[in-house]
């Protein structure tokens, strides 16, 4: 489907972005880190493995497609490393599942003036149009992804005199990216937001108040660093804005409703669309969409990449509904709630799973709006 007109969402069947990568390219991932293959033998396995999964996307009938993220470590990891100013530290928060296992993680971390030191995701967008009459979609971080694993403690003494003052500068590297990426014809870019989805919980509230910060005022600080990123934005390009409570290795980082973040960030953050979690009930009701305004479409995350059983039509059909009386069918799509590899490791789900969710989103998306 094309991207329409009017800032809905750009496609009935979406998707978020990272797809599993194949046995070949994970070890060549650990082969290219030990020093054992060459960056020539490490981009072949790359490029390989893009055009499978590329066609993977257009047999599933999906009308986008990505790289599956496949030439990066996690879904950040590339746009921190070509950015000057950034090293990686422990993160002060930590994933955790059902049954309370917790696991610890990395985060980016300012020690300089930050700065965008060449192209982040002009190849990857150049290597997939070409592949694919689908419309290549480029996944991207959110600014607050800079900020808020590090709450309290997220850069050296003294580079900025606050947060504020760095997301000027951050969003400097997001507006050159996006205007190159535009120039080269990209008309859908997704920022991956999750510290605006942990800020719709209580417990991260409180952890980052304990750390020394204002949750509502980060809310305020996070939605305008959004909007500094999007600045200037080329008419022709469509951005969703991607809430996302932790996925690694299914695991997950937060629970709780958008409602505390949803009318600041709906009516505030001049985008196109959201692309919302909703696979499970950590992610509350349907009923913040109340505060999307009327030229704003949402992508229902109702599918699961976390784990293989297939949700049921019928049951997507039923929770549609329910989203339509709060937004206009016409503004609504369906996607998985997350993607499927937001790190080289993967969910635990097999590529037969990842394939027939990509097909249940396109099927479902036809049975419900047809």
């Amino acid at each position: 489907m094309p991207i329409s007109a009017n800032g809905r969402p750009p496609f009935r069947a979406d998707h978020i972005g990272s797809l599993l990568r194949p046995p070949a390219l994970r070890e060549a991932f650990k082969q290219f880190a030990a020093k054992t293959i060459s960056e020539a033998q490490f981009r072949k396995v790359q490029d390989d493995a893009i055009r499978d999964v590329v066609k993977l996307q257009e047999e599933a009938g999906l009308g986008l497609a990505t790289d599956g993220e496949f030439r990066r470590p996690s879904y950040w990891a590339r746009f921190v490393a070509l950015t000057d100013g950034f090293v990686i530290k422990e993160a002060q928060f930590k994933f955790h599942d059902d049954h309370g296992h917790e696991t610890g993680f990395t985060a980016p971390h300012v020690v300089g003036r930050l700065k965008r030191r060449q192209p982040i995701s002009m190849e990857e967008f150049s290597f997939v149009k070409p592949l694919t009459r689908a419309l290549p979609k480029i996944t991207m971080p959110s600014p607050a992804t800079m900020d808020y694993w590090g709450v309290g403690s997220w850069q050296e003494p003294g580079v900025y005199k606050d947060a504020t003052e760095m997301f000027v500068d951050l969003g400097k590297v997001y507006q050159q990216e996006i205007a190159e990426l535009a120039a080269a014809g990209c008309q859908y870019v997704q920022l991956d937001e999750v510290a605006l989805a942990n800020l719709c919980d209580p417990v991260s509230r409180g952890k980052a108040r304990a750390l020394g910060a204002d949750p509502e005022a980060l809310v305020d600080v996070y939605v305008e660093a959004i909007n500094q990123a999007v600045m200037n934005l080329p008419l022709n390009m469509v951005v969703g804005i991607h809430m996302c409570r932790g996925n690694f290795k299914g695991k997950y980082l937060s629970e709780g409703g958008y409602d505390s973040v949803a009318e600041k960030l709906f009516n505030g953050a001049r985008v196109n669309h959201f692309l919302l979690e909703y696979d499970t009930p950590r992610a509350g009701d349907f009923a913040p969409l109340r505060f999307l305004p009327k030229s704003k479409g949402v992508v229902l995350g109702m599918v699961s990449s976390k784990t293989p059983k297939l949700e049921s039509i019928d049951e997507l059909k039923r929770r549609a509904g329910e989203a339509a009386k709060y937004v206009e069918p016409a503004r609504l799509a369906i996607s998985p709630q997350c993607g499927f590899a937001s790190t080289v490791a993967g969910n635990p789900v097999t590529e037969a799973d990842e394939r027939a969710k990509l097909r249940l989103c396109v099927d479902a998306a036809r049975a419900i709006w047809g």
